[in-house]
């Protein structure tokens, strides 16, 4: 099975599986007093909690809440966590956002994005010398992130597409490895000839010294796109949601707390956001074939 048919067997069995739990009603209540907040699995579950910790106190005191952090196993579970009203804001890339307001039937609200997803970029990296272009991966081995990572997956497979190199048939082989971290390891390790991830883990990953920008290389960046944003299901209380739009907008990197949490977020601020943003990336996954 090709990696684009193992992905629509994916979506397919989230569907499935969303349809079976409705019909069951055992979509579960929200919790009192309780903001149960998740983000889609791009990193390892301790880089992820530890970016959360600071945000989550200063959610809890701008809600009145007690914010409680729940890792998912992978894209499709946060999707479904907020859908069955397992989770009440979640960290969405910007295709699984679509796929959680496509499935949801236009409930699900986008309240911010950072102010650099309104132009987003994914990086294509190798440490192969004759890897210079896009079309140079032909007959080579490539990994992506999640097979449902906007930055990781969607939108590189889309351009990819536009530089008439198509990752199924033109490519010796194309890997998964679940996220942007890990991508970078198997190019570093060697185990692919190029990967495709996005452009802030890749830059955090340097500025940390994990990954030496001499040995890897980006060789192609993409043009920007809208991706991630913070997200809640339609049917919370208006009253909340705005309390939690309006704590993301008021964090100021001139404070010590803002400074802090902006940095893990890799933001420089947090901006309103809507969910007509995000059509280019649900026209490029129904052009995938990724939505029907």
């Amino acid at each position: 099975m090709s990696p684009l048919s193992a992905l629509k067997s994916l979506v397919h069995a989230s569907l499935v599986a969303t349809a079976l739990f409705a019909a069951h009603g055992a979509s579960a209540q929200n919790t009192p007093g309780v903001l149960r907040v998740s983000a889609i699995p791009d990193e390892a579950p301790t880089e992820l909690q530890r970016k959360f910790k600071p945000l989550g106190d200063y959610l809890a005191k701008a809600t009145g809440l007690k914010v409680e952090f729940t890792p998912v196993t992978d894209y499709a579970a946060s999707v479904e966590g907020l859908i069955n009203h397992k989770l009440d804001l979640v960290w969405f890339g910007g295709f699984t956002f679509v796929q959680a307001n496509v499935r949801s039937k236009g409930q699900v609200v986008p309240l911010v994005q950072r102010a650099e997803d309104e132009k987003f970029r994914s990086v294509f990296i190798s440490a192969q010398p004759g890897i210079a272009r896009l079309e140079d991966l032909k007959g080579k081995t490539l990994s992506f992130g999640s097979e449902s990572s906007t930055s990781g997956h969607l939108m590189p497979r889309s351009f990819l597409l536009n530089a008439k190199v198509d990752p199924d048939t033109d490519l010796k082989r194309v890997a998964f490895s679940g996220a942007h971290d890990a991508t970078v390891a198997a190019v570093a390790g060697g185990k692919v000839d190029a990967g495709a991830l996005n452009i802030s883990v890749w830059e955090k990953l340097v500025e940390a010294g994990k990954v030496d920008p001499k040995a890897v290389r980006v060789f192609y960046t993409t043009p920007g796109y809208y991706d991630y944003n913070w997200s809640v299901h339609a049917s919370m209380a208006p009253a909340l949601q705005k309390k939690i739009r309006e704590a993301f907008l008021a964090l100021d990197g001139s404070t010590a707390q803002g400074k802090e949490i902006l940095e893990l977020q890799r933001a420089t601020k947090f901006v309103p956001t809507k969910a007509e943003n995000y059509k280019t990336i649900e026209a490029a996954a129904r052009n995938a074939g990724l939505l029907k």
